[in-house]
Protein backbone atom coordinates (compact mmCIF):
# COMPACT_ATOMS: atom_id res chain seq x y z
CA UNK A 1 0.00 0.00 0.00
CA UNK A 2 3.04 2.16 0.66
CA UNK A 3 4.58 1.60 -2.26
CA UNK A 4 1.45 2.12 -4.61
CA UNK A 5 0.75 5.73 -2.55
CA UNK A 6 4.67 6.48 -3.49
CA UNK A 7 4.27 5.67 -7.01
CA UNK A 8 1.44 7.92 -7.41
CA UNK A 9 2.14 10.72 -5.57
CA UNK A 10 5.73 10.91 -7.55
CA UNK A 11 3.35 10.67 -10.40
CA UNK A 12 1.27 13.72 -9.89
CA UNK A 13 3.74 15.61 -8.10
CA UNK A 14 5.97 15.31 -11.09
CA UNK A 15 4.18 15.28 -13.81
CA UNK A 16 2.20 18.38 -12.71
CA UNK A 17 5.89 20.26 -11.83
CA UNK A 18 6.33 19.83 -15.67
CA UNK A 19 3.09 21.60 -16.29
CA UNK A 20 3.20 24.21 -13.89
CA UNK A 21 7.11 25.13 -14.82
CA UNK A 22 6.03 25.16 -18.70
CA UNK A 23 2.90 27.75 -17.63
CA UNK A 24 5.38 30.00 -15.46
CA UNK A 25 7.78 30.31 -18.40
CA UNK A 26 5.26 30.59 -20.66
CA UNK A 27 3.79 33.94 -18.82
CA UNK A 28 7.08 35.54 -19.09
CA UNK A 29 6.66 35.51 -23.10
CA UNK A 30 10.31 34.60 -23.77
CA UNK A 31 10.51 34.99 -26.90
CA UNK A 32 8.05 37.97 -27.39
CA UNK A 33 5.38 36.78 -29.64
CA UNK A 34 2.46 38.27 -28.18
CA UNK A 35 -0.22 37.61 -25.42
CA UNK A 36 -2.26 35.39 -27.98
CA UNK A 37 0.88 32.97 -28.74
CA UNK A 38 1.25 32.96 -24.93
CA UNK A 39 -2.05 31.75 -24.22
CA UNK A 40 -1.88 29.03 -26.94
CA UNK A 41 1.30 27.68 -25.44
CA UNK A 42 0.06 27.35 -22.24
CA UNK A 43 -2.96 25.77 -23.45
CA UNK A 44 -0.89 23.53 -25.19
CA UNK A 45 1.10 22.68 -22.51
CA UNK A 46 -2.34 22.13 -20.47
CA UNK A 47 -3.54 19.53 -23.11
CA UNK A 48 -0.07 17.03 -23.98
CA UNK A 49 0.45 16.76 -19.83
CA UNK A 50 -2.28 14.72 -19.32
CA UNK A 51 -1.58 12.34 -22.30
CA UNK A 52 2.13 12.23 -21.03
CA UNK A 53 1.18 10.75 -18.04
CA UNK A 54 -1.69 8.86 -18.67
CA UNK A 55 1.23 7.09 -21.66
CA UNK A 56 3.67 6.75 -18.86
CA UNK A 57 1.07 4.90 -16.75
CA UNK A 58 -0.79 2.95 -19.08
CA UNK A 59 1.67 2.41 -21.61
CA UNK A 60 5.46 2.65 -20.18
CA UNK A 61 4.79 0.75 -17.08
CA UNK A 62 2.41 -2.33 -18.75
CA UNK A 63 5.44 -2.77 -21.12
CA UNK A 64 7.81 -3.15 -18.42
CA UNK A 65 5.76 -4.82 -15.86
CA UNK A 66 4.53 -7.30 -18.91
CA UNK A 67 7.88 -8.09 -19.97
CA UNK A 68 9.23 -8.26 -16.15
CA UNK A 69 12.17 -6.07 -16.77
CA UNK A 70 12.03 -4.68 -13.38
CA UNK A 71 13.98 -8.31 -12.40
CA UNK A 72 16.09 -8.12 -14.69
CA UNK A 73 20.07 -7.17 -15.11
CA UNK A 74 19.66 -2.74 -15.87
CA UNK A 75 22.56 -3.51 -18.61
CA UNK A 76 20.30 -6.14 -20.53
CA UNK A 77 17.10 -3.79 -20.52
CA UNK A 78 18.42 -0.30 -21.52
CA UNK A 79 18.36 -0.90 -25.19
CA UNK A 80 14.94 -1.85 -24.78
CA UNK A 81 14.27 0.68 -22.74
CA UNK A 82 15.33 3.73 -25.23
CA UNK A 83 13.64 1.95 -27.99
CA UNK A 84 10.42 2.20 -25.92
CA UNK A 85 11.15 5.73 -25.42
CA UNK A 86 11.68 6.39 -28.69
CA UNK A 87 8.91 4.86 -30.13
CA UNK A 88 6.77 6.50 -27.17
CA UNK A 89 7.95 10.15 -27.71
CA UNK A 90 6.84 9.88 -31.50
CA UNK A 91 3.74 8.04 -30.72
CA UNK A 92 2.76 10.33 -28.47
CA UNK A 93 3.90 13.59 -30.55
CA UNK A 94 1.06 12.42 -33.09
CA UNK A 95 -1.26 12.00 -31.04
CA UNK A 96 -0.82 15.47 -29.20
CA UNK A 97 -0.72 17.43 -32.64
CA UNK A 98 -3.91 15.67 -33.03
CA UNK A 99 -5.04 16.85 -29.87
CA UNK A 100 -3.71 20.32 -30.85
CA UNK A 101 -5.90 20.38 -34.32
CA UNK A 102 -8.78 19.98 -32.39
CA UNK A 103 -7.95 22.96 -30.34
CA UNK A 104 -6.78 24.49 -33.24
CA UNK A 105 -3.71 26.04 -31.43
CA UNK A 106 -1.48 25.18 -34.45
CA UNK A 107 -1.18 26.39 -38.10
CA UNK A 108 1.01 24.54 -40.85
CA UNK A 109 3.75 26.87 -41.91
CA UNK A 110 7.33 26.57 -42.82
CA UNK A 111 8.27 25.13 -39.11
CA UNK A 112 5.58 22.68 -39.70
CA UNK A 113 7.85 19.73 -39.38
CA UNK A 114 10.28 21.23 -37.00
CA UNK A 115 8.13 22.08 -34.13
CA UNK A 116 7.45 18.40 -33.66
CA UNK A 117 10.56 17.06 -34.06
CA UNK A 118 11.73 19.31 -30.91
CA UNK A 119 8.84 18.34 -29.13
CA UNK A 120 9.33 14.84 -30.22
CA UNK A 121 12.53 15.52 -28.09
CA UNK A 122 11.80 16.72 -25.22
CA UNK A 123 9.63 14.04 -24.84
CA UNK A 124 12.23 11.68 -25.33
CA UNK A 125 13.83 13.21 -22.69
CA UNK A 126 11.33 13.28 -20.16
CA UNK A 127 10.44 10.27 -20.65
CA UNK A 128 13.99 8.83 -20.47
CA UNK A 129 14.65 10.40 -17.00
CA UNK A 130 10.62 8.72 -16.02
CA UNK A 131 12.40 5.84 -17.10
CA UNK A 132 15.35 6.08 -15.11
CA UNK A 133 13.63 7.02 -11.62
CA UNK A 134 11.05 4.00 -11.76
CA UNK A 135 13.61 1.53 -12.64
CA UNK A 136 16.10 2.54 -9.93
CA UNK A 137 13.79 2.43 -7.06
CA UNK A 138 12.65 -0.95 -8.43
CA UNK A 139 16.24 -2.02 -8.59
CA UNK A 140 17.12 -0.50 -5.52
CA UNK A 141 14.16 -1.94 -3.74
CA UNK A 142 14.89 -5.22 -5.21
CA UNK A 143 18.59 -4.91 -3.68
CA UNK A 144 17.36 -3.70 -0.46
CA UNK A 145 14.81 -6.57 -0.17
CA UNK A 146 17.49 -9.02 -0.89
CA UNK A 147 19.75 -7.62 1.69
CA UNK A 148 17.50 -7.91 4.87
CA UNK A 149 17.04 -11.61 3.68
CA UNK A 150 20.38 -12.20 3.46
CA UNK A 151 20.65 -10.00 6.88
CA UNK A 152 17.88 -12.24 8.40
CA UNK A 153 19.53 -15.59 7.28
CA UNK A 154 22.89 -14.80 8.59
CA UNK A 155 21.17 -13.69 12.04
CA UNK A 156 19.06 -16.89 11.74
CA UNK A 157 22.62 -18.64 11.54
CA UNK A 158 24.32 -16.96 14.23
CA UNK A 159 21.52 -17.48 16.31
CA UNK A 160 21.94 -21.40 15.78
CA UNK A 161 25.51 -21.12 16.12
CA UNK A 162 25.17 -19.78 19.49
CA UNK A 163 22.92 -22.03 20.95
CA UNK A 164 25.26 -24.56 20.06
CA UNK A 165 28.25 -22.71 22.40
CA UNK A 166 25.98 -22.72 25.86
CA UNK A 167 25.29 -25.91 26.66
CA UNK A 168 28.71 -27.38 25.08
CA UNK A 169 30.18 -25.39 27.73
CA UNK A 170 28.39 -25.84 30.49
CA UNK A 171 28.79 -29.65 30.17
CA UNK A 172 32.28 -28.73 30.37
CA UNK A 173 32.39 -26.54 32.86
CA UNK A 174 30.38 -28.97 35.09
CA UNK A 175 32.75 -31.88 34.15
CA UNK A 176 35.48 -29.40 35.62
CA UNK A 177 33.52 -29.21 38.90
CA UNK A 178 32.97 -32.34 39.14
CA UNK A 179 35.64 -33.97 40.74
CA UNK A 180 36.00 -30.94 43.16
CA UNK A 181 32.91 -31.70 45.04
CA UNK A 182 34.25 -34.63 47.22
CA UNK A 183 38.28 -33.68 46.54
CA UNK A 184 37.96 -30.12 47.75
CA UNK A 185 34.54 -28.70 49.13
CA UNK A 186 35.89 -25.44 49.33
CA UNK A 187 37.72 -24.85 46.10
CA UNK A 188 34.10 -26.64 44.66
CA UNK A 189 32.23 -23.61 46.54
CA UNK A 190 34.34 -20.95 44.50
CA UNK A 191 33.84 -22.96 41.81
CA UNK A 192 30.25 -22.91 41.76
CA UNK A 193 30.16 -19.14 42.13
CA UNK A 194 32.81 -18.56 39.19
CA UNK A 195 30.58 -20.98 36.83
CA UNK A 196 27.26 -18.52 38.01
CA UNK A 197 29.43 -15.83 37.06
CA UNK A 198 30.04 -17.09 33.92
CA UNK A 199 27.15 -18.08 33.35
CA UNK A 200 24.52 -15.46 34.13
CA UNK A 201 27.03 -13.23 31.75
CA UNK A 202 26.55 -15.88 28.85
CA UNK A 203 22.86 -15.18 29.20
CA UNK A 204 22.99 -11.80 29.16
CA UNK A 205 25.19 -11.98 26.07
CA UNK A 206 23.45 -14.84 24.35
CA UNK A 207 21.08 -12.05 21.96
CA UNK A 208 23.93 -9.91 21.23
CA UNK A 209 25.95 -10.29 18.14
CA UNK A 210 29.28 -8.59 19.53
CA UNK A 211 29.96 -7.39 23.05
CA UNK A 212 32.56 -4.78 24.71
CA UNK A 213 36.25 -7.11 24.63
CA UNK A 214 36.16 -6.51 28.42
CA UNK A 215 33.24 -8.28 29.09
CA UNK A 216 34.68 -11.45 27.70
CA UNK A 217 37.84 -10.82 28.87
CA UNK A 218 36.32 -11.16 32.27
CA UNK A 219 34.50 -14.21 31.00
CA UNK A 220 37.92 -15.56 29.96
CA UNK A 221 39.29 -14.81 33.25
CA UNK A 222 36.81 -16.39 35.22
CA UNK A 223 36.91 -19.73 33.25
CA UNK A 224 40.81 -19.61 33.31
CA UNK A 225 40.62 -19.41 36.98
CA UNK A 226 38.19 -22.19 37.19
CA UNK A 227 40.18 -24.67 35.38
CA UNK A 228 42.92 -23.54 37.48
CA UNK A 229 41.20 -25.46 40.17
CA UNK A 230 40.79 -28.41 38.39
CA UNK A 231 44.54 -28.75 36.34
CA UNK A 232 45.91 -27.13 40.29
CA UNK A 233 49.50 -27.32 39.50
CA UNK A 234 49.31 -29.03 35.75
CA UNK A 235 47.64 -25.20 34.20
CA UNK A 236 49.86 -21.83 34.04
CA UNK A 237 47.86 -19.11 32.74
CA UNK A 238 49.51 -15.63 31.90
CA UNK A 239 47.82 -12.34 30.45
CA UNK A 240 49.34 -9.92 28.22
CA UNK A 241 46.71 -7.53 27.12
CA UNK A 242 47.12 -4.13 25.24
CA UNK A 243 45.02 -1.86 26.99
CA UNK A 244 43.79 -0.30 23.43
CA UNK A 245 41.91 -4.08 23.38
CA UNK A 246 39.03 -2.37 25.16
CA UNK A 247 38.12 -0.54 22.45
CA UNK A 248 36.89 -3.25 20.44
CA UNK A 249 33.62 -5.43 20.43
CA UNK A 250 34.56 -9.68 19.59
CA UNK A 251 31.51 -12.38 19.20
CA UNK A 252 30.26 -13.09 22.60
CA UNK A 253 32.23 -16.41 24.07
CA UNK A 254 34.49 -16.42 20.85
CA UNK A 255 37.68 -15.91 23.75
CA UNK A 256 36.13 -18.36 25.49
CA UNK A 257 36.10 -20.88 23.14
CA UNK A 258 39.36 -20.68 22.25
CA UNK A 259 40.31 -20.92 25.28
CA UNK A 260 38.69 -24.08 26.36
CA UNK A 261 40.32 -25.68 23.12
CA UNK A 262 43.58 -24.62 24.09
CA UNK A 263 42.80 -26.56 27.07
CA UNK A 264 40.55 -29.37 26.25
CA UNK A 265 43.09 -30.31 23.30
CA UNK A 266 45.93 -29.28 24.11
CA UNK A 267 46.99 -29.09 28.21
CA UNK A 268 44.94 -31.74 29.55
CA UNK A 269 46.67 -33.75 26.95
CA UNK A 270 49.61 -33.56 28.40
CA UNK A 271 50.96 -35.17 31.19
CA UNK A 272 53.18 -32.33 33.16
CA UNK A 273 50.38 -29.54 31.75
CA UNK A 274 51.39 -26.91 30.47
CA UNK A 275 51.10 -22.85 29.78
CA UNK A 276 48.23 -20.91 28.19
CA UNK A 277 48.72 -17.32 27.06
CA UNK A 278 45.85 -14.76 26.34
CA UNK A 279 47.99 -11.99 24.25
CA UNK A 280 46.11 -8.71 22.43
CA UNK A 281 47.85 -6.86 20.33
CA UNK A 282 46.15 -3.53 18.33
CA UNK A 283 47.60 -2.48 15.12
CA UNK A 284 46.20 -0.26 12.05
CA UNK A 285 42.64 -0.69 14.03
CA UNK A 286 42.52 -4.51 14.03
CA UNK A 287 43.01 -6.51 17.54
CA UNK A 288 44.61 -9.30 17.03
CA UNK A 289 43.83 -12.02 19.35
CA UNK A 290 46.43 -15.26 20.19
CA UNK A 291 45.56 -17.80 22.41
CA UNK A 292 49.10 -19.69 23.12
CA UNK A 293 49.17 -23.10 24.63
CA UNK A 294 51.28 -26.07 25.46
CA UNK A 295 50.54 -28.91 22.89
CA UNK A 296 51.05 -29.62 19.03
CA UNK A 297 48.42 -30.00 16.12
CA UNK A 298 48.48 -33.17 14.70
CA UNK A 299 49.22 -32.92 10.96
CA UNK A 300 47.92 -29.44 10.93
CA UNK A 301 44.46 -29.89 12.60
CA UNK A 302 43.07 -30.43 15.76
CA UNK A 303 41.94 -33.91 16.91
CA UNK A 304 38.91 -34.09 17.80
CA UNK A 305 37.28 -36.06 20.07
CA UNK A 306 33.97 -38.16 18.90
CA UNK A 307 31.54 -36.13 19.99
CA UNK A 308 31.65 -32.50 20.27
CA UNK A 309 34.65 -30.59 18.62
CA UNK A 310 32.68 -28.17 16.86
CA UNK A 311 34.47 -24.87 18.57
CA UNK A 312 37.04 -23.79 15.77
CA UNK A 313 34.21 -23.98 13.02
CA UNK A 314 31.52 -22.72 14.99
CA UNK A 315 34.05 -19.57 15.67
CA UNK A 316 35.23 -19.10 11.92
CA UNK A 317 31.84 -19.36 10.50
CA UNK A 318 30.66 -16.60 13.01
CA UNK A 319 33.56 -14.05 12.26
CA UNK A 320 32.35 -14.81 8.37
CA UNK A 321 29.00 -13.65 9.54
CA UNK A 322 29.89 -11.04 11.05
CA UNK A 323 32.80 -9.20 9.28
CA UNK A 324 33.06 -11.23 6.21
CA UNK A 325 36.54 -11.28 4.80
CA UNK A 326 37.23 -8.29 6.96
CA UNK A 327 38.41 -10.88 10.26
CA UNK A 328 40.79 -13.94 9.70
CA UNK A 329 41.26 -16.91 11.77
CA UNK A 330 44.48 -19.29 11.68
CA UNK A 331 45.94 -22.38 13.99
CA UNK A 332 49.32 -23.10 13.32
CA UNK A 333 52.41 -24.97 15.37
CA UNK A 334 54.61 -22.30 16.84
CA UNK A 335 57.09 -24.83 17.46
CA UNK A 336 57.40 -28.54 18.45
CA UNK A 337 55.83 -27.50 22.20
CA UNK A 338 53.43 -24.55 21.26
CA UNK A 339 50.73 -23.91 19.52
CA UNK A 340 48.78 -20.19 18.18
CA UNK A 341 45.56 -19.90 17.53
CA UNK A 342 44.94 -16.28 16.07
CA UNK A 343 42.29 -14.19 15.43
CA UNK A 344 41.93 -10.86 13.51
CA UNK A 345 39.02 -8.58 13.89
CA UNK A 346 38.72 -5.06 12.39
CA UNK A 347 37.82 -1.97 14.68
CA UNK A 348 33.69 -0.92 13.83
CA UNK A 349 33.02 2.36 14.53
Amino acid sequence: MRKRRLYWTLQVLGWSAYALINIVAQSSDPLNEGAEAVRIAQIEVLVHTPILFLVSHFGIRKIILARKWVQKDIAKIILPLLGIAIFVSIAVTAIVYLMYSLFQTFTINNEFFLEPSFLAFTFFILYVFWLTIYILYHYLESNNKSLKYEAAANEMQLNQLKSQLNPHFIFNALNSMRALVDENPGKAKIAITQLSNILRTSLIMDKMRVVDFNEELNTVRDYLALETIRFEERLQVKFDIDRDSEKFQIPPMMMQTLVENAIKHGVSNLMEGGIVEVNTQVENSVLKIQIRNSGQLVNGVVKRPKQGGYGLANTKQRLKLIYGEEASFKIFNENDKFVITEVRIPQRI
